[in-house]
């Protein structure tokens, strides 16, 4: 089995972080989003990797060659127009060939690794492919599927009505992978677009329509990064799987609450640092509290209070000490 990342888009829902750097590169609980998924991959064992990019793909390339090319046969393929998920997939078509592939989206993260969620696909029986769902809130957000029992009746795309709260979750298993080339080559070629784009969701459900069955397993828990709102829920959630910190960073007179993430060549200096904290490498917190943050690479942070926030790379956050004298039964909010 093959994997194929979708990775070429530009991360619009997560500006400004995304204006330097591709949505996979944004960094949280110690690496980059893209190296999250990665390592959760690596029981899978897939025959390949295949990562479709785009947006400012020297970086992904980059730090996926220099930090997995021993663990995966990575191979990269260019989506010149972001035009859509299912343009996104059919653009690997090539290096897929005939094998049974993973989709896995290269902007969410399973708490679970990838081999169990391909357990429970494996269960699923004789079928044409299976898609991880989960229930949502807001179905017009998402992705929908309707049931027929244990098989999948209908998909669509954002639906305005529905009576369906089962989203797709970015994670599909697909065996018939021919029939699902040729029905996304089919959409683009006849510019058959939903919302602006070539979506996938339209292509399963053509091979639904077609007579293929298609079903659907639960996803216990997914970290969506896509959207800078759940990001710091995502980084808390992992940073919670840590087990100790490494000792790579310059402490004097400050306080590390784990869990944390600190990066290479971090000085940290009469501050208080965590929970839930994660600071990338070459930074420098002076004199801060810190507590439920990402702060980038080569940044200085100095004099403030963060708590539920996110600064990007080389950043310069300085604030202000204030001198008070308050008299009896005093409220002061700054």
């Amino acid at each position: 089995m093959k994997v194929v990342i979708p990775a070429a888009g530009a991360g619009k829902r997560l500006f400004p972080h995304t204006f330097t750097k591709p949505k996979p590169m944004v960094y949280i609980a110690g690496k980059p989003i893209i190296g999250h998924i990665l390592d959760r991959m690596k029981e899978l064992k897939p025959e390949e990797v295949i990562l479709v990019v785009g947006y400012k793909k020297e970086q992904i390339m980059s730090y996926v060659d220099e930090n997995y090319s021993n663990i995966f046969n990575i191979k990269y393929v260019d989506q010149k127009e972001q035009l859509g998920l299912g343009h996104s997939v059919f653009t690997a078509m090539d290096e897929i060939g005939d094998s049974e592939i993973m989709i896995a989206l290269g902007d969410n993260i399973f708490e679970t690794n990838y081999s169990e969620l391909y357990k429970l696909h494996s269960i699923m029986g004789d079928c044409s492919g299976s898609i991880g769902v989960i229930e949502v809130d807001d179905p017009t957000k998402y992705g929908i599927v309707e049931l027929d029992g244990e098989d999948i009746k209908k998909l669509e795309e954002k639906p305005k009505n529905t009576t369906s709260n089962l989203g797709i979750a970015g994670i599909y298993f697909i065996k018939d992978t021919g029939i699902l080339m040729s029905i996304l080559g089919e959409i683009i070629r006849n510019d058959i677009r939903t919302h602006g784009e070539y979506q996938l969701t339209d292509a399963l459900q053509e091979m639904v329509s077609k007579g293929y069955l298609l079903k659907t397993f639960p996803v216990p828990k997914r970290l969506d990064c896509g959207r800078t709102e759940s990001l710091l829920e995502a980084n808390r959630l992992l940073l919670n799987e840590k087990k100790g910190i490494d000792d790579v960073f310059k402490v004097k007179n400050s306080v590390i609450v784990q869990p944390v993430a600190i990066g290479e060549n971090v000085t940290i200096l009469n501050s208080v640092v965590g929970p839930h904290a994660s600071i990338a490498k070459n930074t420098c917190i002076d004199n801060c509290i810190i507590s439920d943050t990402v702060v980038g690479t080569r940044s200085k942070i100095s004099k403030v209070n963060l708590h539920n926030s996110i600064i990007g790379d080389d950043a310069k956050v300085c604030g202000k000490h204030n001198s008070l004298n308050i008299g009896d039964s005093s409220s002061i909010e700054f």
